[in-house]
C-alpha cells in the first residue's frame, strides 16, 4: 500500500471522526468522514469501504484529484467518494467534508419544506440546504456552491468544514437541527428561524467553541470497546 501523505493526527481524527458520527447515529454502516491532505492539497484522506464504527487508521487511503486511489492501492473505496473529490476541487478552502444518510434530515430532501436553523448550534445552515437530485460529482459540487450543507433527494445529506472538528460538528447538528425543526413544526406557529445576520454571528461564535464538544466526543469515541 502507498504511504498516506496525511499526518498522523489528522489520520486519528478521521478514525475518531467516524465512530463519533456513528455514535451519534449521523452514520450508521454507510456514510463517510474525509480531510484533504495538510502535505498534498490536491489529494484526500479517507476511510476504504468499511462500516465507520469499525474504522482504524489502517483503513485510511489516499485518493487524487480525481478521487482515485494512488497507485499501488487495491483495496475497495467508497463508491461515493467522488462527492468529496469534486467539493475539494471546487472549494480549496474546504478541508473536510462527511456525507451520511442522516435519518431526520431525510425528509427535508423528498418535500418543500426548507431546513433551515432553528437555533444557535445549527446557525451555519443560515446559507441554506439545497436538494440535488444527482448524487455525485460536479453536480453536487455545484449545488452546494459557498454553503455548508446540501441535501440529496432521496439519499442523505453532505456538509463541509474547515476542518474534521468543524465537519463532525457540522453533520451531528445539522440532524439535531433537523429534528427539532420537524418537532416545531407540529406546534403551533409560525416558527421563528434564526435570520441570516443571527446565523452568521452564532456561526462565528461558535467556531471559537469546536475543541470543547470536539475534545468530549474524541475521547469517548477512542476508548469505547
Amino acid at each position: 500500500m502507498p504511504r498516506l501523505s496525511a499526518s498522523r493526527r489528522l489520520i486519528q481524527d478521521l478514525v475518531a471522526a467516524s465512530r463519533i458520527l456513528a455514535a451519534h447515529e449521523v452514520l450508521d454502516a454507510y456514510g463517510h468522514v474525509s480531510a484533504r491532505s495538510e502535505r498534498r492539497p490536491g489529494r484526500f484522506v479517507m476511510s476504504r469501504s468499511r462500516a465507520p464504527a469499525l474504522v482504524t487508521a489502517a483503513d485510511m487511503m489516499e485518493l487524487d484529484a480525481d478521487s482515485e486511489p494512488l497507485p499501488g492501492e487495491h483495496r475497495k473505496g467508497f463508491i461515493e467518494r467522488y462527492i468529496h473529490g469534486e467539493i475539494y476541487r471546487a472549494r480549496p478552502e474546504v478541508m473536510a467534508i462527511v456525507h451520511s444518510h442522516s435519518p431526520s434530515v431525510i425528509p427535508f430532501g423528498v418535500t418543500r419544506t426548507k431546513l433551515r436553523p432553528i437555533y444557535h448550534m445549527g446557525s451555519f445552515l443560515w446559507s441554506g440546504a439545497p436538494v440535488r437530485d444527482r448524487p455525485l460529482g460536479q453536480a453536487l459540487a455545484s449545488t452546494l456552491g459557498a454553503g455548508n450543507c446540501v441535501l440529496m433527494r432521496g439519499h442523505g445529506m453532505t456538509v463541509v468544514g474547515d476542518g474534521v472538528q468543524e465537519a463532525v460538528f457540522r453533520a451531528l447538528y445539522t440532524e439535531m437541527n433537523a429534528r427539532l425543526q420537524l418537532q416545531a413544526a407540529q406546534l403551533e406557529g409560525p416558527i421563528e428561524f434564526l435570520s441570516d445576520e443571527e446565523g452568521r454571528r452564532a456561526t462565528d461564535a461558535n467556531r471559537g467553541t469546536l475543541e470543547r464538544p470536539w475534545e468530549l466526543w474524541k475521547k469517548s469515541a477512542l476508548t469505547r470497546k
